[in-house]
Parts: structure tokens; C-alpha cells; sequence
């Protein structure tokens, strides 16, 4: 199998990285990513599309420079590219994290008020997951 395409971290454009996080999986990804202590197995992440579909996303995300793609044996993992984007674009990934962070919680605020468990009395709502 051969090597999959990585921008080198000079040649990281924001237009592509703002493109990239333009789809709420790929947010999604960004975020469970950042949360990540270390590279995330690519199977990891399988709640949130088919795999084909994951596919795509992980492959937008890696033209854009966002992540790398290495793999091990049967498996890939992905890692953020931190230290790349930092270099170029200072103080962007944190602002790109904390922003999907609160567009997380206002869609899971907007699902727990729309629910249909949701009483008028005001009672406990139960949370939707995203």
C-alpha cells in the first residue's frame, strides 16, 4: 500500500483548512482528535458514518494538512497536526477546537429543547446525543 498525500506544513492553506471543517463529521473528528492523548485508529470513529463515507472525511481532512495518516500493520490512525499548524497558523487550531466546541453545545442544547420527552412543566429534559 502506498503512502497516502500530506501537505508539507509550509504549503498549508487556510482556504483548505476552513473548507475541510465545513461538514459537522469532519468538526466531529477535529474534536474527538484534540481530545485524543494519542493517534486515534481510524475505526474509532465508525459511530459516525459508514466506512466509506469515513473514508472521505479522514481524506479531506489529510489534503488540507489538518491530519496525518500512518499505518500499522491492518490498521491506520490518525493524528492532528499540531505542531504544523501552529508553525503556519498561529493560534488557529485552538480557536477552530474552542469554536467547534460551541457549536457542539448549541446543537446538543437546540436537540434537548426540541425533544418530544421535553414536558412543558419544565421537568428534567433528558439529553440527545449528537
Amino acid at each position: 500500500m502506498r503512502d497516502p498525500f500530506h501537505p508539507s506544513a509550509d504549503s498549508l492553506d487556510l482556504a483548505a483548512i476552513f473548507a475541510a471543517l465545513s461538514d459537522p463529521t469532519r468538526l466531529t473528528i477535529l474534536l474527538r482528535l484534540a481530545g485524543a492523548h494519542s493517534d486515534v485508529r481510524c475505526g474509532d470513529f465508525t459511530d459516525l458514518a459508514a466506512k466509506s463515507n469515513l473514508s472521505y472525511h479522514f481524506a479531506k481532512m489529510r489534503e488540507a494538512g489538518l491530519v496525518s495518516l500512518r499505518s500499522e500493520g491492518t490498521s491506520r490512525f490518525l493524528a492532528l497536526r499540531r505542531n504544523d499548524i501552529e508553525r503556519q497558523f498561529p493560534g488557529l487550531l485552538d480557536q477552530l477546537i474552542a469554536s467547534a466546541k460551541r457549536m457542539e453545545d448549541r446543537t446538543r442544547d437546540l436537540q434537548t429543547a426540541a425533544s418530544p420527552d421535553a414536558s412543558e412543566s419544565g421537568a428534567q429534559r433528558k439529553p440527545v446525543r449528537a
